[in-house]
């Protein structure tokens, strides 16, 4: 599932694909294997999905303009859903974009750089992303991608099932 992610992004129009590890890394090491993609160990990963976005973006180019968040279990996203949410930042602009279907929220979500610092505050006691997403609801823009597939996420062996068959 996880290759399945990275393939997506790397064939999307992002300049860079860093994947940040924790849990079983050597397996996710292994399943990536050949990828032209960047590897960065969260060693604080117990601490939940904030510190792995905080790490991810202590690592990101100086020079960065905006990041795009991917988590690893949206199993089914392809890179034509991606690209939707980076043309629209390239032409529009935005501080949040996020990837939608139908009205409804999905993935990924596009963060401007003026939010980096907000994102390197956050805590999982403080419901992590979210609290910057509901700090800036008002400047969010959802970008139709016309698939299902950006809602689609996977928690569990039947979400695994389902997605897959």
């Amino acid at each position: 599932m996880i290759r399945s992610v990275v393939e997506a992004a790397l064939d999307s129009k992002v300049d860079e694909t860093l994947v940040v590890l924790g849990w079983d890394e050597r397996k996710i090491r292994e399943a990536l294997a050949g990828l032209r993609c960047r590897l960065v160990v969260n060693s604080e990963y117990e601490r939940g999905q904030s510190s792995s976005l905080k790490k991810g973006l202590k690592e990101i180019d100086p020079e960065t303009q905006a990041v795009l968040i991917l988590p690893g279990d949206i199993a089914d996203i392809d890179s034509t859903a991606i690209d939707k949410v980076v043309d629209s930042y390239t032409v529009e602009g935005g501080i949040i974009l996020v990837a939608s279907h139908e009205g409804r929220f999905g993935h990924p979500i596009l963060m401007d750089r003026s939010l980096f610092r907000e994102v390197s505050e956050i805590g999982e006691e403080t419901q992590g992303l979210k609290s910057v997403v509901k700090n800036h609801e008002s400047e969010i823009r959802l970008i139709e991608t016309g698939s299902d597939k950006v809602l689609k996420d996977v928690d569990t062996p039947e979400d695994l099932h389902r997605i897959t068959s």
